[in-house]
């Protein structure tokens, strides 16, 4: 089943949850590792290949928010107390708007340099959004890298209910995005 149903996420809705999860801590640990390296001769293709992902990431969100906004999301469990839609609505929309505010200001950043990153796996030119301009580069890279680590904190936060949900409560919020049994809402 490719769509949503008011009681499970389709396959769509799960390739783009996990593609972008893996992707996204990967790019986190990537970026980390790309600014503790010593200076080389090389780092410019580091920092060129975290940008072009970062692009791809920027897309694949876009994209699964759009697919979401066609396709019911599946209800929440029935005896789910009220705080927990709450903080999961949050969270999740948190998610999805820092994702996206890094991925601008890694691509604002690109253009702010002297040496931009708009080559995408030399395949072809990302339009910038920006012109260079050092003091702004700057800006953007430190801001890029805080809310990276924003980002950091809500993916935490974003596992730890999952693991709540199916260590301490043992209901089935995990399973359906993982698939299988315990697709019928309200199933525990």
């Amino acid at each position: 089943m490719i769509r949503n149903t008011t009681a499970s996420w389709g396959s769509l809705a799960r390739a783009f949850h996990w593609v972008l999860g893996i992707t996204i801590i990967g790019m986190l640990a990537y970026g980390w590792w790309m600014n503790h390296f010593p200076a080389r001769a090389d780092k410019f293709f580091y920092r060129s290949i975290h940008a072009d992902i970062g692009y791809l990431v920027l897309l694949l969100t876009v994209l699964r928010l759009l697919w979401r906004g066609v396709n019911p999301t599946p209800a929440p469990l029935a005896d789910m107390p009220a705080w927990q839609r709450i903080a999961a609505r949050v969270n999740h929309g948190a998610l999805y708007a820092v994702t996206i505010l890094v991925a601008i200001l890694g691509w604002a950043h690109s253009g702010s340099r002297d040496q931009d990153y708009s080559s995408f796996f030399g395949l072809f030119h990302v339009p910038q959004i920006t012109s260079p301009d050092k003091a702004a580069a700057d800006a953007f890279e430190h801001r890029h890298i805080f809310f990276a680590y924003v980002l950091l904190g809500l993916i935490v936060l974003h596992l730890a209910a999952v693991a709540f949900h199916h260590f301490v409560n043992r209901d089935r919020v995990a399973a359906r995005m993982i698939g299988g049994a315990g697709e019928v809402d309200g199933a525990r």
